[in-house]
């Protein structure tokens, strides 16, 4: 469960009407991924992540740290209280706790994919596997401009502030390789599903079990291309043909000359170079 008011109230809620849960504040960012490999460690069958997207990526690794097959013996819950709950939209999981605890509560689940980042960490090479979003470029700038204590404040607003003054930065170049095709551009976003930045369809092929990842390229993104992709996203449009690259892979390398960073479902995890690619297995999601 993550850390804040919200998650706090959530907490004191819980504890009065959930019978036979067993309910697991973090204190630290990461904390989460050691809580749900210890849950899964101590039989739990069901393990929800009370929280946002980054909280839901630190109980998808730890279901995947977990030993004995993680995944083959939790499925995720998801109570979604963050800023964004990206996932949560993909999966059309109610924004609304209660709704969504009664969700929890039902059997049916989905089967998604899991594909997993290789990236230069602050020690050397790590690995995380995330279930919706990596983005390299401006995207990882405007999460690195942007404290969870903005996000506290101003909500989604926090991030079109950081992503304003990201713009006003000289943007990193990206190059993007796959085995049949490569792409250079200031904005490089992965996904395993459809939704990017809330519910805007931006990977309009995507499906989240279908063992692919989608890549879209941009090759520009400053204030000179702001206004009309602006008006695409506040209109629910997709872009047209052409206006950026967009590909399909199962695996995909990220690179950079200068030092950019990269997020995985809207925290900053590390940087350049990374190497994408799927975990074997998949994870079971309650869903509604």
């Amino acid at each position: 469960m993550a850390r804040g008011h919200k998650a706090q109230a959530l907490f004191a809620r819980l504890g009065s009407v959930c019978d036979g849960v067993v309910l697991k504040p973090t204190c630290a960012q990461g904390h989460a991924r050691t809580l749900a490999a210890e849950a899964v460690a101590e039989g739990f069958s069901t393990v929800v992540a009370a929280g946002g997207d980054g909280t839901v990526n630190e109980v998808v690794n730890g279901l995947v740290d977990a030993a004995d097959g993680g995944l083959q013996q939790a499925r995720l819950g998801i109570l979604p209280i963050g800023t964004v709950n990206v996932f949560a939209r993909e999966l059309g999981i109610p924004l609304n706790w209660q709704a969504a605890l009664d969700v929890i509560r039902g059997d049916r689940e989905v089967e998604v994919d899991v594909p997993y980042a290789e990236f230069q960490g602050a020690v050397g090479r790590e690995k995380r596997s995330f279930i919706q979003l990596a983005g390299a470029g401006w995207d990882a700038r405007t999460i690195e401009l942007t404290t969870w204590e903005m996000k506290k404040k101003f909500g989604f607003l926090a991030y079109v502030f950081s992503g304003l003054k990201a713009l006003g930065e000289s943007g990193h170049q990206v190059t993007v390789r796959t085995a049949n095709d490569s792409a250079t551009g200031q904005l490089v976003l992965i996904g395993n599903g459809r939704y990017y930045a809330g519910s805007y369809p931006l990977f309009h092929r995507a499906a989240n079990s279908d063992g692919l990842l989608d890549i879209c390229i941009f090759d520009r993104f400053d204030w000179g291309t702001l206004p009309r992709y602006t008006l695409k996203f506040l209109t629910n449009q997709l872009f047209r043909p052409g206006a950026y690259t967009y590909f399909q892979a199962k695996e995909v390398t990220l690179s950079a000359a200068t030092n950019a960073g990269l997020e995985l479902e809207g925290e900053l995890v590390g940087g350049l170079p990374a190497h994408f690619q799927m975990n074997p297995n998949r994870l079971r999601v309650v869903v509604a």
